[in-house]
């Protein structure tokens, strides 16, 4: 089902290719980091201002999180992350519509116990009267 939702989720944003332009101001990227920096620190205002309420937030492990339940679990620390580090990231503009995927390494302390995460993430985000929103997640385990 995961590879379902990529290739979904990668089709779409193939098909919207066409339509490329570049991006005034704030940016996705610039959102995307925002939401770095705030999953390793939460803050719900900030996190509910970068979240769409209907996104669709996969995880690596086939769970799929509502905002409501993705934001709970970064505030009561069922979801902790102690680093959390991007690289390998490519960024797609398509008018209102921004396609990111990056390799994401991180050290968390879900629940409390370590742990060590390396995982392939694509993320879908929209700009919506000039703010740009996270609508769609997808994390998938790195290739070994």
């Amino acid at each position: 089902m995961l590879k379902k939702i990529l290739g979904l989720l990668l089709s779409a944003a193939a098909l919207c290719a066409c339509a490329t332009t570049p991006v005034q101001g704030d940016s996705a990227e610039a959102a995307a980091e925002r939401l770095r920096v705030v999953m390793i620190d939460p803050d719900k205002a900030r996190l509910e201002a970068l979240v769409a309420d209907e996104i669709v937030y996969g995880h690596s492990s086939g769970r799929v999180d509502t905002k409501a339940s993705f934001i709970a679990d970064l505030l009561n620390g069922n979801s902790d992350f102690v680093t959390l580090d991007i690289t390998d990231q490519t960024v797609k503009v398509m008018q209102d519509v921004t396609v990111i995927h990056h390799t994401l390494t991180a050290k968390t302390n879900d629940r409390g116990v370590a742990g060590n995460v390396k995982l392939l993430v694509l993320q879908v985000w929209q700009r919506r009267e000039g703010t740009w929103v996270l609508v769609a997640r997808q994390a998938v385990r790195f290739p070994a």
